[in-house]
């Protein structure tokens, strides 16, 4: 029996809880990457210093959190309870840094945006550069989560303003309607339906679309099902709890075909092809809002708005 599993026959005492930190971000970036060689790259860490991170906290909570192989590492059902409460726990740490730093940058200001979107391209990375040659010495905090993580942190203050796509219901808030974008169909390079310039709907019957879990991958999968209601219509639909550039490589693997949207775009991929998805009515797309909290006095936030209503002014601001 193994260390860990030996471990797992009792509770650990508190003094085994040697848990810190900067363990439970390198569990987190596993979890988003799929892959512990991945999120080392991605930290600029050696692979082994991070599995061993993870492996620690493993045996101090006496609870496997990944199940690995040779394709990567995927969360157990105990691991993802633990990374979801790893996430909150990292986000009100960060909370507590962010605060700090908006007293000691009083002078000089911070504005803190969040997304579940690709700053890849589009109207999100033209309106934040725009922002930044505005006001150069303002610091620029972004936050890609869930809209459920994203709202939270709103409400709790980490956040000055959420750019998302669909509602988030939130008390004491207000939204500013922005820009829509092109829902557009990913596919390997030789696939048939890259002939096509355009696609249609109906055009995915017989595919497999891969989706991550992420955002917004469950408001991609609603509007698929509304637009072909009849089941034998729809495209098998696979589910994958990993980022939007894992699904990326799963496509490059012929795994599948995606749905994403347009300001995906700038994160290219080699060997993958982008196709305009349509319906009757022209070309299908996602609506973006702004949401604030309405006692935010920051003035970074209010030069923020300013610059979002001249950039597009025919949306109307909702109290």
């Amino acid at each position: 029996m193994s260390d860990l599993e030996k471990s797992s026959c009792e509770l650990p005492t508190s003094s085994a809880l040697v848990i810190e930190l900067k363990h439970l971000r390198l569990a987190v970036a596993a979890a988003d990457c799929g892959s512990f060689r991945k999120a080392a790259e991605l930290l600029r860490l050696r692979q082994s210093s991070l599995s061993r991170s993870v492996r620690q906290i493993e045996y101090s909570l006496g609870v496997t959190i990944f199940e690995r192989s040779s394709g990567g590492v995927s969360p157990t059902l105990a691991g993802r309870s633990i990374l979801r409460l790893a996430r909150t726990i990292l986000e009100e740490f960060d909370a507590l840094i962010a605060t700090a730093k908006s007293v000691q940058n009083s002078e000089i200001g911070r504005l803190a945006v969040g997304f579940c979107t690709s700053l890849s391209a589009g109207n999100l990375q033209a309106s934040l550069i725009e922002f930044k040659q505005r006001l150069p010495r303002v610091e620029l905090a972004t936050v890609e989560r869930s809209r459920t993580r994203l709202a939270t942190a709103l409400r709790n203050g980490v956040l000055d303003i959420l750019i998302v796509t669909g509602s988030v219901p939130l008390l004491d808030s207000k939204t500013m309607s922005l820009w829509s974008e092109r829902i557009l169909v990913v596919l390997p390079k030789d696939h048939p339906l890259t002939a096509r310039e355009n696609i249609y709907w109906t055009d995915l019957r017989g595919e497999t679309v891969l989706l991550s879990h992420y955002d917004p991958g469950r408001e991609l999968e609603d509007l698929l099902v509304s637009k072909l209601v009849s089941r034998e219509d729809r495209p098998k639909i696979e589910r994958h709890d990993v980022s939007r550039g894992i699904i990326k490589s799963l496509i490059s693997m012929k795994a599948g075909i995606s749905l994403v949207l347009e300001s995906d775009v700038g994160a290219n991929f080699a060997g993958l092809v982008y196709r305009e998805l349509r319906d009757g009515t022209g070309p299908s797309r996602f609506d973006y809002s702004a949401y604030w909290r309405a006692d935010n006095e920051n003035p970074a936030l209010e030069t923020f708005l300013k610059l979002l209503s001249e950039r597009y002014p025919s949306r109307c601001l909702v109290p």
